[in-house]
């Protein structure tokens, strides 16, 4: 078997979590998650099965949408609702003090990481530090918001809907933007709707796909691996020539069926005459071939 499972994460448990479960109820070793989703988060957590786990790095990647709820006149140490209380605040920001403060949260901005997150300094997961009671430096990461929405305005509590590139902070940003407003706030509830083509509507809890196990429609809700690339463009290989692609050698023109015109760099999905997916290849113009980058023929 193999890949993805659009997971619906509920509250309360870690991606890690998942992948436990899912190994018992699948009973299928080979399986990742695609990026962290904080404990107290739900929503979309796309899960790779078999060879699928080689698309993580894609997934990880790709765009992210968010529903977030921000709490102003408070700060916690993990910068949500979830931490220890750190400061109060009695000032409430206007409804035209936060509509005018968000744009400058759009666009390529920095994030300095939460103590409270798996970044790495010097060795060690920040979150190990900061249980320790320590409190480190960190550098700034640049990250970008590509749009936010408000949903719903019932100060102190915002409703907002987040596009982001990844590794943005949800909490991060909820936390900047209270300071930026010298009120302070803390991010109250997260759900995550959308990674890469993948959206909460498409999206199961592990109980549905304990059940779906069990009456064997397991297959109707995995996603094939190759849907992961639907603006690659696809091309195929020869017959003469599909074991020398499997085994992820050059390709020129004469042993391919329908290569088209080529752009330096271009990625595309290679598939063999019978419509199987083998692998992304790469085209170099200086060499006039296809390169591999990531097999995933499985026999």
């Amino acid at each position: 078997m193999q890949g993805i499972l659009v997971v619906n994460k509920r509250q309360g448990i870690t991606s890690h979590d998942c992948i436990y479960i899912l190994r018992d109820l699948l009973e299928i070793k080979k399986i990742g998650h695609t990026g962290t989703l904080d404990p107290m988060a739900t929503g979309v957590l796309p899960m790779t099965i078999g060879k699928a786990t080689r698309v993580s790095s894609f997934i990880q990647n790709s765009e992210k949408e968010y529903i977030a709820t921000i709490e102003f006149g408070i700060e916690t140490d993990t910068e949500d609702i979830t931490g220890n209380i750190i400061e109060r605040s009695d000032k409430i920001p206007t409804e035209k003090e936060v509509l005018d403060i968000l744009p400058k949260f759009t666009g390529r901005i920095e994030q300095i990481p939460p103590m409270y997150s798996a970044v790495r300094v010097d060795g060690r997961k920040l979150y190990k530090i900061a249980r320790e009671g320590k409190v480190v430096e960190r550098k700034a990461r640049p990250v970008k918001i590509l749009d936010i929405r408000i949903i719903e305005m019932d100060l102190p509590r915002v409703r907002m809907e987040v596009s982001c590139s990844k590794g943005t902070y949800i909490r991060t940003l909820c936390h900047d933007i209270g300071e930026q407003l010298g009120c302070g706030g803390c991010m109250e509830s997260l759900i995550r709707t959308r990674v890469s083509a993948f959206q909460i509507k498409d999206a199961k809890t592990l109980e549905e796909i304990g059940a779906l196990k069990q009456e064997g429609m397991l297959e109707e809700i995995l996603v094939p691996i190759d849907e992961m690339f639907p603006l690659y463009p696809k091309i195929t290989v020869k017959d003469d020539w599909k074991a020398f692609a499997k085994n992820g050698n050059p390709l020129d023109e004469k042993m391919l069926k329908d290569a088209d015109s080529q752009e330096e760099d271009r990625q595309v999905r290679l598939y063999e005459e019978s419509g199987k997916f083998i692998a992304i290849y790469q085209w170099k113009e200086k060499e006039k071939k296809y390169h591999i980058v990531k097999m995933f023929f499985n026999e």
